[in-house]
């Protein structure tokens, strides 16, 4: 049985892996991070990480970017691997990512579901035959009006797939309203938008001469990354240090 503590357990992600995790059998939350305890979760709940002794053999992370720093020295300092589920980090925070995965193992992804990570392979080989063809690439995602963050760290890993295959050498673009030119060729434009109680909803478009190919996936629920935490936490217990993506797991799956 893996055990789990829930860093961000008070929030939605938190309340919904929660809930997954009472019915799986194979996995046991010991614990849960949260800047306050209302004392309706049926395990121990600490507001200051510091202060949790419980053994654990994973732990999931879906705070906030302020909370990550502290969250990584724990694990670092525990040896306790870690679900990195968290977007909107900066660069420093990034870098401290890489290094703590020196010492521990942390599984990182911009988004945890299947259909995603699935999505990012499937881009690769659409980039390599439809950007040398002339098509450019623009990027829509729809969030709901409490996501803080934009572009949405899902958007950025698309991107970030497309630009793999040309050495990166692509611009991102996320405001045009200041520019008045015609559209580089190379450049990946990205847009956010915010509202109501959209999941999330990602569409790749690549506009060419007279055609148009768009690669869409719609979440209708956050269920769909809490099963990935799942997964990922179930794969990543007992595993050596280093840095991990989905992809691993879905290749351990297969």
């Amino acid at each position: 049985m893996t055990r789990i503590i829930m860093h961000g357990c008070n929030g939605k992600m938190g309340q919904v892996i929660s809930r997954m995790v009472s019915e799986d059998p194979d996995v046991q939350m010991v614990a849960g991070i949260d800047a306050k305890d209302d004392g309706h979760n049926p395990y121990p709940v600490y507001t200051d990480i510091e202060a949790c002794d419980v053994e654990a053999d994973c732990l999931i992370d879906f705070s906030a970017a302020a909370a990550v720093d502290k969250m990584l020295d724990y694990c670092v300092a525990n040896r306790l691997p870690c679900v990195l589920c968290t977007t909107g980090l900066s660069q420093e925070q990034l870098k401290k990512v890489q290094e703590a995965s020196e010492k521990v193992a942390i599984l990182r992804s911009a988004n945890m579901s299947l259909g995603i990570n699935m999505l990012l392979a499937l881009l690769k080989e659409a980039a390599g035959i439809l950007v040398p063809a002339g098509f450019d690439v623009e990027i829509v995602e729809k969030h709901h009006n409490l996501k803080v963050d934009a572009p949405s760290g899902t958007a950025l890993a698309l991107a970030d797939s497309i630009n793999e295959e040309f050495d990166n050498q692509y611009e991102y673009v996320y405001d045009r309203s200041g520019r008045r030119e015609k559209r580089p060729k190379k450049e990946i434009g990205i847009s956010a938008v915010r509202g109501g109680t959209i999941v999330g909803d990602h569409d790749v478009i690549f506009a060419g001469e007279d055609e148009v190919i768009t690669f869409s996936h719609t979440a209708y629920s956050k269920a769909v990354f809490g099963k990935g935490a799942v997964q990922a936490a179930k794969f990543l217990a007992g595993k050596p240090a280093g840095l991990y993506n989905m992809s691993n797991v879905i290749e351990a799956a297969m």
